[in-house]
């Protein structure tokens, strides 16, 4: 039996199973982040985060399910993984895809590979610079003269250049670790997968944090699965409580790296 009563010193993102859990029950090797294998085991995660989310009072954001709550409904995909600690505690990880109540970490939940909510940042400079070049795009155009044009276009060259360098420049914060423990960056990994760039938003899913955190602190990983919770306004295709496996376009080239 694997004896959680113990209390260590522990992550804070580490969620302990309270129960005694016979060694035996676990599954013999993780399942594939892209399948639809569930083990008892990583369904008891699922439950106890769903308890969680339908109980805690740390945040407050619109899932569409409380008829009382104002604001844009967001459902959003959350991901559960199961680990074990260096000191053989059994427990889970949680992360969510993107960011939930408007921040990208919450003490419950796996932080981000990269935070694009830190306060003086480039990426808030870029996008500031962005607005500006925007803003005087539209000033000239409002004004309909011929003289401006020739401006307008070099403006609207300048937009998509800083725009793809800023693009450039976050994929390179993120970094993920594999299972040897070794560093690659985003572009690099999309690079040598398909030799693509990384699609917008890749490597804020659920998955990719829940390994990264996992492989961070020396954590082995035992069975994952990740579900949709809330209401989705914008397709039937996410739907409350159900299962789904890991995106390919954004996560299939960093989980094979992570993984592989």
């Amino acid at each position: 039996m694997i004896n959680n009563s113990v209390k260590l010193k522990r992550n804070n993102h580490f969620t302990p199973f309270n129960e005694s859990i016979a060694a035996d029950s676990l599954p013999q090797k993780l399942n594939s982040p892209f399948g639809n294998e569930l083990s008892p085991i990583c369904l008891l995660a699922v439950e106890k985060l769903q308890h969680y989310l339908l109980n805690q009072n740390d945040w407050t954001h619109n899932f569409g399910l409380d008829a009382t709550q104002t604001g844009t409904i967001i459902g959003k995909m959350f991901g559960v993984l199961v680990v074990k600690t260096e000191q053989n505690e059994l427990g889970y990880l949680a992360a969510f895809s993107g960011k939930l109540a408007g921040r990208n970490q919450h003490l419950k939940f796996a932080p981000p590979v990269f935070d694009t909510l830190q306060e003086d940042s480039f990426l808030t400079e870029g996008m500031i610079q962005l607005l500006e070049i925007n803003r005087d795009i539209k000033l000239l155009e409002s004004r309909n003269a011929i003289g401006d044009k020739p401006t307008i276009e070099t403006l609207k060259k300048l937009r998509k250049s800083n725009s793809i360098a800023l693009q450039d420049k976050l994929f390179d914060q993120y970094h993920f670790l594999n299972k040897a423990l070794e560093s690659k960056s985003l572009r690099a990994i999309f690079k040598d997968y398909a030799n693509q760039k990384p699609p917008s938003a890749a490597g804020e899913c659920a998955a990719p944090k829940l390994f990264q955190h996992a492989f961070q602190h020396n954590m082995t990983p035992i069975a994952i699965a990740e579900f949709w919770w809330g209401l989705s306004p914008k397709s039937e295709h996410w739907q409350h409580k159900k299962f789904y496996p890991a995106c390919q376009e954004k996560c299939a080239p960093i989980l094979d790296y992570m993984l592989g």
